[in-house]
């Protein structure tokens, strides 16, 4: 009886315990979201502060106030651009149209199917799908108030974890006794695997970025470093984010030669997605975190398919850290087992 009670009360408690994590998911994600900026900026405070001999908060605190500039910058050049980019498209479709007809080919297939129409059907529509893009005047106003609550809620605990994260952790060293020394070696790893892949994927968008730049400028595509800015930004989205980046700079290209400069584009982008698929991103991120390839493709689609962008960005460190984690686990019961033999 005794024995069934114990499995019960288990059961019981594990119930509560799922129930808990369920009912808490929300808060569970901002830590998280907050740990990872944390570890990523963990190295440039360290280096600011060893260098500089400021306080830690303040080197914090400049950190914070360069990226909110950063940010700042890159949508004031970005956004008036792609703004007036969209309504140049919509004023001259009718010209890029009668240029396609003048192709026998096309004309043919756009007497059958009536593809030049719907095209500006569509392209008349963009300014109004920019501007209706936001949504009510309610609920911008209700998803801006709710995003600044959770970005001041990541930021706050950020700046926690960074200042005392060392505390922290050594306070949760001293509860796992005389294993401490080998969790060390596991946070201290977790942590540098975080680091190496935040630099790795700023690498990777810096080149996406002056690659677009150079190739719209030779095209002569206005606002090309703009542009470049948006194809690196979306590039720090694994799989997908080099490709919405594309399609953005393609539609500027089209008021600068159609459809010359925008076949041109189209062709450069496909072979630099193949040449950072399979050069650029496995050499920065096999030496940032050495994750196994079939590993990070299987942890994007589990990260998008449960939170969406956000769980694609957290993906491939949270494999990393999962894969320290195991492969110290399974060191340490070859160990034990070793021991055992003897």
């Amino acid at each position: 009886m005794r024995g069934v009670l114990r499995i019960v009360l288990m059961i019981v408690a594990t119930a509560l315990a799922l129930y808990l994590l369920w009912r808490l998911r929300s808060v569970i994600q901002l830590l998280a979201i907050s740990l990872f900026f944390a570890l990523a900026l963990f190295p440039v405070v360290d280096a600011v502060a060893l260098r500089t001999r400021l306080p830690r908060a303040v080197v914090i605190l400049v950190v914070y106030v360069m990226l909110a500039i950063l940010v700042a910058v890159v949508g004031y050049v970005v956004i008036p651009s792609v703004v007036k980019e969209v309504h140049t498209l919509s004023h001259d479709a009718p010209r890029y149209a009668a240029e396609l007809r003048h192709d026998a080919t096309f004309r043919h297939y756009d007497d059958r199917y009536h593809i030049t129409a719907r095209l500006l059907r569509d392209t008349h529509r963009l300014p109004e799908l920019l501007a209706s893009a936001a949504g009510p005047l309610k609920d911008v106003t209700v998803g801006a108030a709710s995003f600044a609550t959770q970005l001041i809620t990541v930021l706050a605990v950020t700046f926690l974890f960074v200042l005392h994260g060392r505390e922290y952790s050594e306070v949760g060293l001293s509860l796992t006794g005389q294993h401490q020394q080998r969790y060390r070696h596991v946070v201290i790893d977790i942590k540098d695997a975080v680091a190496k892949y935040t630099l790795g994927n700023i690498v990777i968008s810096v080149l996406a970025t002056l690659a677009t730049w150079i190739v719209l400028s030779i095209l002569g595509v206005p606002y090309a470093l703009a542009l470049g800015l948006v194809v690196g930004f979306f590039d720090f989205v694994p799989l997908v984010g080099a490709t919405l980046g594309a399609i953005v700079v393609a539609l500027a290209t089209v008021p600068v030669s159609f459809p010359t400069a925008t076949i041109v584009w189209i062709a450069f982008i496909i072979v630099w997605q193949r040449f950072e698929d399979y050069v650029v991103q496995p050499l920065v991120y096999g030496r940032a975190v050495n994750v196994n390839p079939l590993v990070t493709i299987i942890s994007l689609l589990v990260g998008a398919e449960l939170l969406g962008i956000l769980g694609v960005l957290l993906a491939i460190p949270t494999a990393a850290a999962i894969q320290i984690v195991v492969r110290e686990w399974w060191s340490a019961r070859g160990s034990h087992s070793g021991e055992e033999r003897r």
